[in-house]
């Protein structure tokens, strides 16, 4: 069992402004050891640190931290994708073998049309030659620029996280689902079924809410593209990390046995290269 999306950080206000006052839940530290026991009690056998912080230096200790736990398969980093020296700083992470992606906070750039870039693309085709992923994090909103994007570079795996941030609070399906059957379409990206719960009314979401969009998602992708994560710490805004194992379980029961591998392990192994 992979969980494919996680976070880790040493707390300071400073370094992560995005968890707000109501977020307190996360203004504290969370490291290897807290999630070795979260894991370890859901049978969990590997995990994907992924990126919280925009920094060369975070994708460093994400890799210190791969390189001392055994439990950490793989980190998806940032690099500065718009640097024109951003092949240097890949050329640093060469010989890393647990780097297996890089990503950017796309969601939270003012310009909705970033991914469009020419300089953020001249980076994006890099990551082919230093044998990378890329992992997509967007709002609903941006998924016609998404499949543009990914268009210009059909010879990349791309991930996207967290089914594409569906307006689940407002029990909005359309036009986010036509966007993810159209984006599924291409070969070369997988999705993971992970971020829902927070994308929900934090306190009185319901599996129920949430069915229509894992729905949505499997038929996309189908279980060879689909992938679980956690979001951990993130989700505890709204789940544990147990019990939302149970509800992705859920959704995944008229699934063949095979097909539950496919959706719990064996699609990050392939995707991420694990």
């Amino acid at each position: 069992m992979i969980d494919s999306h996680h976070h880790f950080w040493r707390y300071s206000p400073q370094e992560y402004g995005w968890i707000s006052e109501p977020m307190s839940i996360l203004r504290r530290d969370f490291l290897p050891a807290d999630l070795q026991r979260e894991a370890s009690a859901a049978g969990i056998d590997g995990v994907v640190s992924v990126q919280a912080r925009q920094t060369v230096e975070e994708t460093r200790w994400l890799l210190e931290l791969a390189g001392q736990n055994a439990l950490i398969r793989g980190v998806v980093g940032w690099v500065p994708l718009v640097s024109p020296g951003v092949r240097r700083d890949l050329e640093r992470f060469a010989g890393q073998s647990k780097l297996k992606a890089v990503r950017h906070v796309l969601q939270d750039e003012p310009d909705h049309n970033y991914m469009l870039r020419d300089d953020f693309n001249r980076g994006i085709a890099l990551l082919k030659d230093f044998g990378l992923r890329y992992d997509i994090l967007i709002f609903e909103r941006h998924l016609p620029q998404t499949i543009e994007f990914v268009d210009r570079h059909p010879n990349l795996t791309f991930i996207l996280d967290h089914v594409a941030k569906p307006r689940i609070r407002d029990g909005i399906l359309s036009p986010w689902r036509e966007n993810m059957r159209e984006l599924a379409r291409r070969p070369n990206v997988y999705c993971k079924l992970s971020g829902m719960a927070t994308e929900a009314d934090l306190h009185a979401w319901t599996p129920s809410e949430l069915r229509p969009y894992a729905e949505v998602a499997l038929e996309a992708f189908g279980p060879r593209r689909l992938m679980f994560g956690s979001d951990w710490p993130v989700c505890l805004l709204a789940v544990d990390y147990r019990r939302w194992i149970a509800v992705v379980r859920e959704f995944a029961a008229s699934l063949s046995l095979a097909e539950q591998e496919r959706l719990f392990g064996g699609t990050a192994l392939e995707a991420y290269g694990l």
